[in-house]
């Protein structure tokens, strides 16, 4: 069959002129054999509807078709009449591939098959990098884009970059003071799930990552790191405007003030502010010593 008569066939002598949005939302997918009759009458002529050359992500593939099968409701179009099909699920929120497990639904079995396999924690996709593996393709793209240190979605608001649409996501709670995420033992709310488990490990009192020097145990790796900075006395955070160096970057901050004169930390109960929050916690000793001593002489 010549590549033309393929597309007739798929086409069924329409052109993308003649599928209007009613046409198209009234037609049902194709089965299965009807794609194979397309995808190759060679090698599964005599055999069932399952191509056993292929798998089933190869049928059918056009590489080079003209993409003549156009949807009128969003204007993508198709090379196949079968894929335009297919995409009309999305239009109509058809979800008829169901995991059997989670009773998660699909518009494709492809997709349904890739789901299936974070049940099954397989990984086929590895990066050839790192060697950290994946379950699906789509999980290896946004990962190998770390390497590449490209970073394409930007905040409106701030201007910081991502490698990730989700992390662009997250980082814009930030903007929005969003804290969907609470903690069940002190009500404490975070923008993000992962910051809510760090958090909780403070109530476990636990403390897995352990400094070798000192042996001082930290609940977070990243709070291990800085403290490291301690032993080996690194202060990679710089002032611009004097030079001096710190250990953390609270600290610069801290230290910024300075040279601005600002005082962000005001107390709730007299007119003093302050430059860090660890020096307005000690003056606010003072004002709860008073109420104690208030209340002793009553």
């Amino acid at each position: 069959m010549e590549f033309s008569e393929t597309l007739d066939y798929m086409s069924g002598g329409q052109t993308a002129q003649d599928l209007s949005v009613d046409n198209m939302l009234g037609q049902e997918s194709p089965d299965q054999s009807d794609m194979l009759k397309v995808h190759s009458p060679d090698h599964t002529k005599g055999k069932s509807t399952l191509c056993e050359v292929l798998p089933d992500s190869k049928i059918p593939q056009f590489p080079s078709a003209e993409k003549s099968h156009v949807c009128g409701l969003c204007g993508k179009t198709f090379a196949v009449k079968c894929y335009l099909r297919r995409h009309l699920r999305v239009h109509r929120n058809e979800r008829p591939h169901v995991c059997n497990i989670c009773n998660k639904s699909f518009t494709e079995r492809r997709s349904m098959f890739d789901h299936l396999l974070i049940h099954t924690k397989e990984k086929h996709h590895v990066c050839e990098i790192c060697q950290k593996a994946f379950s699906q393709k789509k999980g290896l793209k946004r990962h190998l884009v770390t390497h590449g240190n490209e970073k394409p979605h930007v905040c409106e608001i701030c201007g910081k970059k991502f490698a990730g649409w989700t992390s662009l996501k997250r980082h814009f709670l930030v903007h929005t003071n969003e804290k969907p995420h609470v903690c069940d033992i002190c009500g404490k709310a975070f923008s993000q799930t992962v910051l809510l488990k760090r958090h909780l490990l403070i109530h476990k009192n636990e403390t897995p990552h352990v400094c070798e020097v000192c042996n001082k145990g930290f609940s977070r790796k990243s709070s291990l790191q800085r403290h490291m900075r301690i032993h080996t006395n690194e202060k990679p955070h710089i002032c611009e405007m004097c030079g001096k160096d710190f250990i953390q970057r609270s600290q610069l901050l801290a230290h910024h003030f300075s040279h601005t004169g600002e005082k962000p930390h005001k107390c709730d109960f007299c007119d003093k502010s302050y430059t860090t929050k660890s020096k307005l916690k000690k003056h606010m000793l003072i004002h709860s010593r008073t109420n104690h001593d208030a209340v002793d002489m009553q």
